[in-house]
């Protein structure tokens, strides 16, 4: 039903629920008024008003949000960048931060960390330093070290000769004093090169006749009473190209290895052999000792490694680096109580006809 009254509208409805005995019962819904435009209108300028405050006031905090979070951000982003170009050894900035917040605390933290970080790198530059000195210092008196005890020998067994007024005395002295001359040119080499460059002695590889090489050594060590020392050396020349100084040291160093490893209660005896293998020549020095403990062979050629009381362990490590320099190898086998055998492989080139 539709009534109009003072300019509102109203609609209802009605529905015949019951009817009985010619009487009608009627239920009425509740009507719907429709108010007039203008209220309308106030409504919809309503709501929009309130959209634009609350679009307005959005704008504002996400403004206010960004600017925050930058102002957050950006000295973390600073900081992680700072955080990537941190080196050791190399100097550091920090950095600058007024506030005194969270963010000031982290920073100053990160002041903290590099000045320790730089006082740690100046403390570990000067303990590399003279680890670096100290071991070279060991290395080089290593070198000093190993021809002594044979060329003193070679020196007493020449005035024992003196005294026995022996026959061939001139012909062994010019033999020994080749010798000692030999050892000591190389001595002069390695203080020099140490006290100018504090290094090692760099290789002036020349052609050479390592069966002249490998007498000249044996002759060095042969004369001890205690031990058995033999050399096997083919009739055949073989030249290397290598420093001479050098594979003197090479084969200095492990024949003493093979003296200090056979014990006081057993007579020593050491094999020197030169042969040929293929497109190599081959050293064999074997000895008798206390042979090396199958724990103990993967770090024979470690530097500092040694199974002595007294040495420097860096002999062996040495006498690799120099093999291997030259395109060579260094190795060995052991059995314990037994002995053990080290081999020194260098490529063999052709005499020139």
């Amino acid at each position: 039903m539709l009534n109009e009254n003072s300019g509102s509208t109203s609609i209802g409805a009605y529905k015949n629920i019951l009817q009985n005995n010619k009487r009608q019962y009627t239920l009425q819904v509740t009507p719907l008024v429709n108010h007039d435009n203008s209220s309308n209108n106030r409504l919809a300028v309503l709501i929009n008003t309130l959209l634009n405050i609350y679009v307005f006031l959005f704008l504002i905090a996400a403004s206010l949000a960004t600017f925050l979070a930058n102002s957050i951000t950006s000295p973390l982003e600073i900081l992680r960048n700072k955080l990537r170009e941190i080196r050791l050894g190399k100097s550091n900035e920090t950095l600058e931060y007024p506030g005194q917040d969270e963010i000031g605390e982290l920073i100053q933290d990160y002041n903290n960390m590099v000045g320790k970080l730089d006082e740690s790198a100046t403390l570990l530059a000067k303990f590399e330093r003279d680890t670096a000195w100290r071991e070279m210092a060991k290395q080089v008196a290593h070198e000093i070290k190993n021809p002594l005890t044979p060329m003193k020998l070679s020196i007493q067994y020449l005035q024992q000769m003196i005294k026995n007024n022996a026959a061939n005395i001139p012909e062994m002295a010019d033999k020994v004093s080749k010798t000692l001359l030999e050892q000591i040119d190389g001595l002069t080499k390695i203080a020099t090169e140490f006290s100018n460059f504090a290094q090692m002695p760099k290789a002036e590889n020349e052609k050479l006749l390592l069966n002249d090489i490998v007498s000249s050594v044996h002759d060095l060590f042969r004369k001890r009473e205690d031990i058995d020392i033999n050399l096997f050396v083919p009739i055949e020349e073989q030249y290397i190209y290598f420093d001479k100084n050098q594979i003197i040291r090479v084969l200095n160093n492990l024949i003493n290895n093979a003296i200090q490893a056979i014990p006081e209660d057993r007579r020593g005896k050491i094999d020197i052999s030169l042969e040929q293998k293929q497109k190599f020549t081959l050293i064999k020095i074997k000895d008798n000792g206390i042979g090396i403990p199958d724990s103990m062979k993967e770090k024979v050629f470690l530097p500092n490694f040694t199974t002595k009381n007294s040495g420097t362990g860096l002999g062996l490590a040495m006498c690799q680096q120099i093999i291997e320099s030259a395109n060579g190898k260094l190795y060995f086998t052991s059995v314990q109580n037994i002995g053990t055998i080290f081999f020194v492989e260098l490529p063999i080139i052709k005499q020139q006809s």
